[in-house]
Order: C-alpha cells, then sequence, then structure tokens
C-alpha cells in the first residue's frame, strides 16, 4: 500500500475517534485557564531542556503532550506541580500561571501544590499496604476530617475500582493485576481532592482492555478535573483529548544537544487533520517519530 493510502486511512480513523468529543468539549473553550504558562525553559544545570514553551491548559478538559522521546513531555508536564524541583540541578526560567497565581512564588508550598496538582506516573506504584490503605494513605497524612470508609469507598468508586475490589480490601495492593494497580493509583491521587491530575504515559504498561478502561476513566472524570496527559500513543491522544501539544527536539544555535520546543497546540482535531505544521503533520501520520 502506498504512503497517500495509509495517511488517508490514518485521517481517517482519527476523525471518526475524534470528532464526538471535540463538539461536546466546543463549549467548554470559554472556561477559564487552569495554567498559563509563558515562555518557559527548563535547564538541568548549564542545558537547556525545554525552550520558550508558551500554552493555555483548559480547565475540565484533557490536555495531550505528544512528540518523540526527548522532546521535553515530560519535562514540562512535571513543572506543572513542581516535581522537577526535586531535582537539585533543575531550573524553571519563565512564568507558570496556577488559577491566576505564580506557581513558582517563594510564598507557595510545593507539597500543597503536589496535592492539589496530582500525578499519576508510567508505572503503577501502588504503596506495600493493603487496597484500603493506599487510599487512605494521603487523606491520614493531610488529616482529614471525612469518614474514611466512605472516602475509600468513594475514590474507588470515581475509579471504576470499587466493584472489583470491595470485598478484599485489606489485601495487598500488590496482588492486583497492572491494569487495576494504575486505577489504584488513580483513586489513591483522587482521594486527597485534587483539582488537576497530571498522566505521565499511564497506559504504556498495560494491555489494550486496561488501556481501555484507563481511557474510559478519563471521559469520565473530566467532568469534575482538569488532565494533562502524555502519551507516545497517537491513536490514544486522539480518542480522550481535547487538546493536543506537539512538541519535537531540535538543535539551537551553538548546542550540541537537543533541546524540547513546542511546535503547536490546538484543538485535537486540527492536530490531526488540518496541522497548521508540516513537521506536525509528519509526525501525527507516522512519517517519523
Amino acid at each position: 500500500m502506498g504512503t497517500l493510502e495509509t495517511d488517508t486511512e490514518v485521517r481517517r480513523d482519527l476523525e471518526m475517534h475524534i470528532k464526538t468529543r471535540d463538539h461536546e468539549s466546543a463549549s467548554a473553550d470559554a472556561h477559564d485557564f487552569v495554567f498559563r504558562i509563558d515562555d518557559v525553559s527548563v535547564f538541568y544545570d548549564r542545558f537547556r531542556a525545554v525552550r520558550d514553551v508558551t500554552l493555555d491548559i483548559h480547565s475540565r478538559q484533557i490536555t495531550a503532550l505528544i512528540g518523540p522521546s526527548g522532546c521535553g513531555k515530560t519535562t514540562v508536564l512535571r513543572c506543572l506541580n513542581r516535581m522537577n524541583d526535586l531535582i537539585e540541578t533543575a531550573r524553571v526560567e519563565g512564568r507558570i500561571s496556577y488559577h491566576g497565581e505564580d506557581l513558582y512564588d517563594k510564598q507557595v508550598d510545593p507539597v500543597e501544590v503536589r496535592r492539589r496538582i496530582g500525578m499519576v506516573f508510567q508505572k503503577p506504584n501502588p504503596f506495600p499496604k493493603s487496597i484500603y490503605d493506599n487510599v487512605a494513605f494521603g487523606p491520614k497524612i493531610i488529616g482529614t476530617k471525612e469518614n474514611l470508609d466512605e472516602l475509600v469507598e468513594r475514590s474507588l468508586q470515581h475509579a471504576a475500582l470499587w466493584d472489583e475490589v470491595k470485598d478484599r480490601l485489606k489485601d495487598s495492593a500488590m496482588g492486583l493485576s497492572g491494569g487495576q494497580q494504575q486505577r489504584l493509583c488513580i483513586a489513591r491521587c483522587l482521594a486527597v481532592s485534587p483539582d488537576v491530575i497530571l498522566m505521565d504515559e499511564p497506559c504504556s504498561a498495560l494491555d489494550p482492555i486496561a488501556t481501555g478502561r484507563i481511557e474510559d476513566l478519563m471521559g469520565e472524570l473530566k467532568s469534575e478535573y482538569t488532565i494533562v496527559i502524555v502519551t507516545h500513543n497517537m491513536q490514544q491522544a486522539a480518542r480522550v483529548s481535547d487538546r493536543t501539544a506537539f512538541f519535537t527536539a531540535e538543535v539551537h544555535g551553538d548546542q550540541d544537544r537537543r533541546t524540547g520546543v513546542l511546535i503547536e497546540y490546538d484543538k485535537t482535531e486540527r492536530i490531526f487533520t488540518s496541522p497548521a505544521d508540516e513537521r506536525t503533520e509528519n509526525y501525527v501520520t507516522g512519517r517519523f517519530g
């Protein structure tokens, strides 16, 4: 089959996934921005890993960050809840505002930031505790006044896991399947009432059935939470996201290492069917990456 025919099939398949979802999210454009990222660069020592990124993250939508390995997607994601602060050599320049406030202001407590802006990692990372204690851990730490049994049940229900584990809450979380562990990690995140959920390739270690469940769950959660996801899976980005940001890595100036740059950011339908930049089109149609 020729390249032209392949590209046409890819576009047709992606359009089928995103038309309905993009129509549903159109009214959300008027919502406030949760994050405004203005001219942000990230350094590790003297190396500039990400250069001059500017984009807005919309409330109660799913925003996908896509691009080849090494383009800075995860670095940008980690900036949104200050996880890069944990890397001694990391430095962020520019401004990231969260609900209008400077996220990196000296008066802002990074621990509180990470409670309000939760993270789900690429590999499920349940604690070596019971299923119940995994979900109750965060609320106990912050001293919640809620009834823990009710909170645990509600969080597991929101993560579409309750029916599968309600009769074995005292069992070790390590005995769950990979997909169940990832949903448990989402429940653990939800238990501390976040405003935003960041997901770093949450399905990369999962089988197609478990991936489908996580994707369905994301669609349900976006009615209450803002979600930002990093993914290498183009079809996944097309299926679940409302907006997509395409990054790539390029050599700038006299540097001999590639720096992550944002090429294009728009509604997902436009990114996948009529991108403005040829580099975006080449990536989403599989010509490189």
